[in-house]
């Protein structure tokens, strides 16, 4: 089996494009034909490091953001493109825009543990489509459970300052390669894809790039 092609992908996990985004490279990926297998690695991008703690409404953020009207606008569309991709996105039910700081600290332990997919997977399902707070911490306690993390090392994770330090500087490494919105794709290191892009682009471009990394490399 040819070794895994990987693809790192700056977000955040109150991104709802991300959450498309991941959703269409997805439905690529099951297509006849892709290169397997597939990697994703998952970089923090907080698109709001001045955040709380403890969050704000999430109806006075957006308002204060957008506005009452182009809040609602948003939203509306945002509900017609998760439904074209299986999201089932529940603005009702989400009560607080959090800090996304320790879910991604969550994230980074994750990946020690093989478990990054799943969990990954788990926090924007339980933000978007069941309004869960995921900047609280027993929420968080409660999701790496779910996904298989060691119970042990996602305490560390969530209380240990080495994990937000390992954060801070992943996150650095993106603004350093000049990231300034998510989601934000990286492959063979060399290729920049920025935004949600449709199914229909990556069908095309990764048989593409996996027959590339297969080349053996000059010497």
């Amino acid at each position: 089996m040819p070794p895994p092609l990987s693809i790192t992908v700056y977000s955040d996990v109150i991104c709802p494009w991300c959450y498309v985004g991941k959703r269409r490279l997805e439905a690529a990926m099951q297509e006849p034909g892709m290169p397997a297998p597939i990697h994703l690695a998952w970089r923090p991008f907080e698109l709001n490091p001045d955040m709380p703690p403890e969050g704000v409404e999430r109806k006075v953020y957006r308002e204060r953001k957008f506005g009452k009207a182009r809040s609602a606008e948003i939203d509306a569309r945002m509900l017609t493109t998760g439904r074209e991709v299986g999201i089932k996105f529940a603005f009702e039910r989400m009560l607080r825009t959090p800090n996304t700081q320790l879910a991604h600290r969550l994230i980074w332990e994750a990946d020690r543990q093989g478990r990054q997919e799943a969990v990954v997977e788990r926090l924007f399902h339980g933000y978007f489509e069941q309004g869960l707070d995921i900047g609280r911490m027993d929420v968080l306690a409660d999701i790496a459970a779910e996904a298989g993390l060691a119970a042990d090392g996602t305490r560390q994770a969530l209380a240990d300052p080495a994990s937000l330090a390992a954060v801070r500087n992943l996150e650095q490494q993106g603004y350093a390669m000049g990231i300034q919105g998510v989601p934000f794709f990286i492959l063979l290191a060399k290729y920049g894809i920025s935004g949600a892009q449709p199914a229909e682009f990556w069908r095309e471009a990764l048989p593409k790039i996996a027959a590339e990394a297969a080349q053996p490399q000059a010497s």
